[in-house]
This record gives structure tokens, sequence and C-alpha cells, in this order.
């Protein structure tokens, strides 16, 4: 079971952050190059516990269905999705956001499991993890700018 954890420093408010992290729209943004678009469930919008989101991507040249449950919303420090299905066997993603000063720490923590059993253990190792690692870090750097300019206005309405 490969974990990936990445932490991303964030000059903005937590809240922000945490919000950006959990649009729909800005998320589509952040894929671009999979072409990745919410189909069913929630599309726009914010996520909240209980949503679930049906995507549809094109990754590793392969058009491609995801469904993702979000299983905990903790507002502003944590919220967690993970797979009902789609291409891994399975995965649990959690996204925690900590204030530290002006600051915010962003870390994810994205566990799961190839599919295919030894071949996907054999997948994993010669590409998957760092696939997914990149992009996870794309993401993250997607809402980093977002959040450190006027751009979020684009997304969120912050009160």
């Amino acid at each position: 079971m490969p974990i990936i954890r990445l932490t991303t420093v964030i000059n903005a408010p937590i809240k922000r952050c945490f919000d950006l992290s959990r649009s729909i729209d800005l998320h589509m943004i952040t894929t671009q190059k999979t072409h990745e678009k919410a189909i069913s469930g929630r599309t726009t919008g914010l996520v909240e516990e209980g949503d679930t989101v049906t995507w549809e991507a094109v990754h590793l040249g392969v058009r491609q269905q995801l469904q993702s449950r979000i299983t905990k919303v903790t507002s502003p420090t944590h919220f967690s999705d993970e797979q009902v299905f789609g291409a891994f066997k399975r995965f649990h993603h959690d996204h925690h956001f900590e204030e530290n000063h002006s600051k915010t720490i962003m870390t994810d923590i994205f566990d799961y499991t190839a599919p295919l059993g030894i071949l996907g253990k054999f997948a994993n190792f010669l590409f998957l993890k760092k696939y997914m690692t990149r992009f996870l870090l794309e993401r993250n750097s997607v809402i980093k700018e977002f959040a450190e300019t006027d751009k979020w206005k684009e997304i969120i309405n912050e009160n």
C-alpha cells in the first residue's frame, strides 16, 4: 500500500486554502492536462461530507471514470475522500490544513492500492507513484497560485 505525503506552504488564510481544495471548479482547472471533468454527483461548488463526485478523465492515455465520496469534513482543518469505483483497487485521500503564523500548511496523504495484484505493484514501482505524485504536485501548485493571488475570487466567496 503506497502512500504519497506532500506538504505545501501557502501564504494565505487557512479557510481560503481549505475551500479552494474542496472546489470542484478549481479541481477541473488544476487537471486540465487530463481533461478531468465532474460528470455526476456534485459537479460544481464545494464538496461537503457525504457528497459523491464522478470524474471522467484521460490518464495514461486511457479515458476512465472514477467516483469518490467525501467521507469526512472538519472545517477548516481536514477533509477526506475515498474511491467508490475507478481505476485503483482503492484509495483514501486525506487533506490536512494547519495555520502557522500567517501561512497555511497543506498536507496531502494519498494512500492507495493499485489494481491487478502483482502487475499493479510492478506498475506502481515503474511509474504509477511518480505519476500520481506529479499529478498531486501540479494540483497543489494551482491551489497555491489561486490562494496567494486574487484568482481565488473567481472560485469562492470568502466572507
